[in-house]
């Protein structure tokens, strides 16, 4: 196996901020928020596909209460493979969600700021895999709320299958050339620190408290909605909405 820590001496005067996180569908607000601090969000989707998660799925705000949209795809007998592998199981998903979104939201103030290029993204999907819709569909949301971050794949990188998790995510971090990595909270349980720090690479954690709340309509404000909720309701002030999020060294 390759010596990390050489390849990170050699690297990190580039000086960079990354994240390593599986993609979500239409993710809530924080997982944007990462997204708008980091110069490169690989999409980890390598990694062994998760039931009943935001892989293939989220919610939204209707009148009569929180909704999942979700992706149906083939997971019977497939419980070990990765996210990449995962296929939808049929095809009728996309339409059934735009209908279900536009429904929702036709009377939100900003609904007409988007609606046009989010059906067009759900009437041209012309791909079965479940990572290549979510990665779509964070491009989209992306040039909406201005976000100008590059995404790649984790496949873009060599990485020892030898191994284990928080090697690979070193690994990666060195080939772009991280001098900070940028790590969900849950990572916490498993992240081995020292490691890193041997690299010479902070790792900084997300905290997802204190984003100030904005106009939500249907009873109480709920946070971990999609982001597309938050769209329609604040258009080009959605970013502003981002920003009350903190990062912890």
């Amino acid at each position: 196996m390759s010596n990390p820590i050489h390849i990170a001496r050699q690297s990190a005067t580039m000086n960079r901020t990354v994240a390593i996180v599986q993609s979500n569908y239409l993710p809530w607000k924080g997982y944007f928020d990462l997204m708008a601090r980091v110069d490169e969000f690989v999409l980890y989707d390598s990694v062994q596909y998760t039931r009943r998660d935001w892989r293939n799925r989220n919610r939204i705000k209707t009148p009569t209460g929180l909704r999942w949209l979700s992706i149906p795809v083939k997971s019977k007998g497939h419980y070990t493979a990765s996210i990449r592998d995962m296929r939808v199981a049929d095809s009728r998903w996309a339409l059934q969600h735009w209908q279900t979104i536009r429904h929702t939201y036709a009377k939100a103030p900003y609904f007409l700021d988007y609606a046009e290029p989010l059906e067009a993204f759900y009437r041209t999907l012309d791909t079965p895999w479940l990572s290549e819709i979510n990665a779509g569909s964070l491009r989209l949301l992306c040039t909406f709320l201005g976000i100008h971050t590059s995404i790649t794949s984790c496949a873009d990188y060599v990485v020892d299958p030898g191994c284990d998790a928080t090697e690979r995510l070193l690994c990666m971090c060195q080939q772009m050339g991280a001098q900070t990595y940028v790590s969900g909270p849950s990572a916490q349980a498993y992240l081995r620190t020292d490691v890193f720090e041997q690299a010479g690479i902070e790792i900084q954690y997300m905290d997802y408290s204190g984003y100030p709340q904005y106009p939500q309509p249907y009873g109480g404000f709920e946070h971990h909605v999609s982001a597309i909720d938050l769209l329609f309701q604040t258009g080009p002030q959605a970013r502003q909405y981002l920003q009350c999020g903190r990062r912890d060294g």
